[in-house]
This record gives C-alpha cells, sequence and structure tokens, in this order.
C-alpha cells in the first residue's frame, strides 16, 4: 500500500510539472502574438512597412528571450525531475521509516 501511496505522488507530482509547462508554452505563445500585434499594429500601411516590422529585432528579441526561459522550463522538466524523483523517494523512505519506529 505504501509504495502505491508513493507512486502515485511521483506520478501526481509528474503531471503537475507537464501542466505548469504547457500552461506556460500556451501564455507564451498567446502573450507574444498579442505583443507582436501591438508593435506591428502601426506599420499595417503596406506590405513591406508590415513586413519590415515583423521581422524587426524589437519583435524578434520579444520572442528569443522569453524563448530561451521557456527551454530552461523545459530542460528542468525533462532533466530535473529525477532528482525531484529521488529527493520525493528519499523523503518518503526516511517519514516511512519514522512511522514504523513509533
Amino acid at each position: 500500500m505504501e509504495n502505491q501511496d508513493l507512486k502515485y505522488i511521483k506520478a501526481k507530482n509528474k503531471v503537475e510539472k507537464e501542466k505548469a509547462f504547457y500552461t506556460h508554452l500556451g501564455i507564451y505563445i498567446v502573450v507574444n502574438l498579442m505583443i507582436t500585434g501591438f508593435k506591428v499594429s502601426d506599420s499595417l500601411g503596406t506590405w513591406e512597412s508590415f513586413i519590415g516590422s515583423l521581422l524587426s529585432l524589437d519583435v524578434f528579441i520579444t520572442w528569443f528571450i522569453w524563448g530561451i526561459v521557456l527551454i530552461m522550463h523545459f530542460i528542468s522538466l525533462k532533466f530535473g525531475l529525477k532528482w525531484e524523483e529521488r529527493k520525493i523517494e528519499e523523503l518518503m523512505n526516511k517519514e516511512l521509516t519514522n512511522n514504523s519506529k513509533e
């Protein structure tokens, strides 16, 4: 029974982390599309000015910097969970041994 509880806690933690990442990804896309829309809205006069604004450094840097943060979030999700799982298991085992001593 205790082993199943530990597996459940691990699975729930992993799902919560993945959910947080996908929420972050969704917010990244929506907010950056809105920011890009505001930045290029003044340049809707001609196709050339629109493309020039769309491909400007001002628009690119917003997507790029937040994209780096998103990539770091993804890396921590995929590679940081192993450490987190080991720590959870260590703490749960410690708690189980403390409860069995009582």
